[in-house]
């Protein structure tokens, strides 16, 4: 059961984002970017250095917060909001770059939304895991 309702909970955040994502395409006249679903798309050098620190960084405060949140369950907002504050970081670092040096600032606009988009979407989901 868990599982269906993490697909159903995931399918819903996607179709939301995308949904989102088209209208401020419209409402903003950006054209749509191709890029490779799996791959960094950095905009330059600076940017993949940033985002490989920003990286490297994440994972072990991630593995960090487990470790303490499988010890003592009362790390478990702790976790949240650690988890919380390194998505707010890799978004930002990626507008930040977008805005400063793309071809079409105007993306940073987008990346925004996602990024206030799975955050609330993070918290929600966390909030009722936690109850």
């Amino acid at each position: 059961m868990f599982w269906v309702k993490f697909i159903s909970i995931a399918n819903m955040i996607f179709v939301l984002i995308t949904t989102v994502k088209y209208v401020l395409r419209k409402f903003l006249k950006l054209k749509k970017i191709k890029r490779n679903p799996f791959s960094y798309n950095h905009i330059n050098e600076t940017h993949r250095k940033v985002d490989k620190w920003v990286r490297v960084f994440t994972a072990l405060t991630v593995m960090t917060l487990a470790v303490l949140m499988i010890n003592n369950r009362d790390f478990t907002n702790v976790y949240l909001l650690g988890v919380v504050v390194l998505f707010a970081v890799d978004y930002s670092v990626r507008a930040f770059f977008e805005l400063r040096y793309s071809e079409y600032p105007k993306q940073a606009i987008l990346t925004i939304a996602e990024m206030v988009l799975m955050l609330t979407a993070v918290i929600t989901v966390f909030q009722f895991w936690i109850l």
